[in-house]
């Protein structure tokens, strides 16, 4: 293998993680919340942030730096990742066009690298939900390697804010206790980097609408909706545009599309179901991951089934396998599959499926090896 072809097979050096300092635990919601909630989701508190996502951004990135020493200097592009801004047909629905811009993710993303103080580098924004960093490294695998030919001490960033908080009606039994904001920055670096090696080679990413029956997911703008205080209290909004969701639909349509994810992922690699060593799926609630599991099963594919991540975090969107892997970092070793799933666009009968497959390297079980 050449030289050119190899700094084009990336792989991820560094995963940091912003948690909110306010954790809003499920006896604040009394009796709006369902008896099972928390034995379906897994789920008995979350972070709310106070903060915007370029702020939640920049706090996570600056994290990383101080965690691996990475020099924004060596960063030649960053894409950022938040599901909780409004897509583009709610915020021309229901806010101004000022209001509006500030909704774009693209708007977001040069903040960001502003805030940054890399203004002139490759930026992209982009939501796609739940799917948001499987569609991140997707676009980075198969736009951004061959364009940007990263060098040695070259890495790109894939940083991912959710805020879902902002858009939550906190009155609906449904949905008012399902996500947690969280903030993940990802360093992506080529596998010949020394400066920042590779502990998981790339293989595979991908992320696609596909169709389903009916809607599952929308917005609205609702009145004297209530949020909570850090206090503990709740104040009430005079209106607040909130998303809606089918919450029977998507626990039924996940773990199929998810499962589904990884079958192609594995095809399009040339891998068998045995090959498998890890599965790190999109953690929406312990129920959804363990009929994921089952469905897996069905596909013949096997590995050890990672669950039980949102007790203290909830559902955290786009940052949900970033999170799961700096969980699980010393835990991973092998072929590991993480697929994700997301509403689609809102009012319309579709959802979103992604799927990263990672390799672990011999640096990542060196250093496995001696933490052990």
């Amino acid at each position: 293998m050449d030289i050119q072809e190899d700094t084009n097979r990336l792989g991820i050096s560094a995963v940091s993680v912003h948690r909110p300092s306010w954790i809003l635990n499920n006896a604040w919601f009394g009796e709006t919340m369902p008896r099972k909630f928390s034995r379906h989701t897994g789920i008995e508190a979350r972070a709310i942030s106070l903060e915007d996502e370029v702020t939640m951004g920049v706090r996570v990135v600056r994290k990383l730096q101080a965690e691996t020493g990475c020099n924004l200097a060596d960063c030649r592009g960053i894409l950022f990742a938040s599901p909780s801004f409004l897509p583009p047909s709610i915020a021309d629905r229901f806010l101004g066009k000022s209001q509006a811009r500030h909704e774009r993710p693209q708007h977001a993303a040069r903040q960001l690298t502003k805030r940054l103080n890399v203004p002139q580098i490759r930026t992209l924004g982009i939501n796609w939900f739940c799917c948001g960093y499987s569609r991140s490294l997707s676009l980075i695998q198969k736009r951004w390697a061959s364009r940007l030919n990263l060098q040695n001490n070259d890495f790109i960033l894939v940083v991912a804010a959710s805020r879902i908080s902002r858009i939550t009606d906190y009155s609906c039994s449904q949905t008012a206790g399902l996500f947690g904001d969280m903030a993940s920055a990802t360093l992506i670096a080529p596998l010949t980097s020394h400066r920042h090696p590779a502990h998981f080679e790339l293989l595979h990413a991908d992320a696609r609408r596909e169709q389903i029956e009916h809607s599952a997911f929308n917005f609205e703008q609702r009145a004297n909706v209530p949020i909570p205080l850090p206090n503990g209290g709740v104040a009430h909004a005079d209106k607040r545009i909130v998303y809606t969701l089918d919450g029977m639909a998507i626990a039924d349509t996940a773990p199929r599309q998810m499962s589904a994810a990884v079958a192609s992922a594995l095809e399009a690699s040339s891998l068998s179901g045995d090959d498998v060593d890890y599965v790190v799926p999109h953690q929406a609630g312990t129920g959804i991951v363990r009929f994921t599991g089952m469905k897996l099963e069905e596909y013949g594919i096997g590995g050890q089934l990672i669950n039980g991540l949102t007790e203290r975090a909830g559902n955290v969107s786009a940052c949900s396998v970033p999170f799961a892997l700096r969980e699980t970092w010393d835990q991973l070793s092998g072929i590991i599959a993480c697929p994700t799933a997301a509403v689609g666009s809102p009012g319309k009968p579709e959802v979103l499926r992604g799927c990263v497959l990672l390799k672990s390297t011999p640096y990542h079980e060196l250093r496995r090896t001696q933490a052990a």
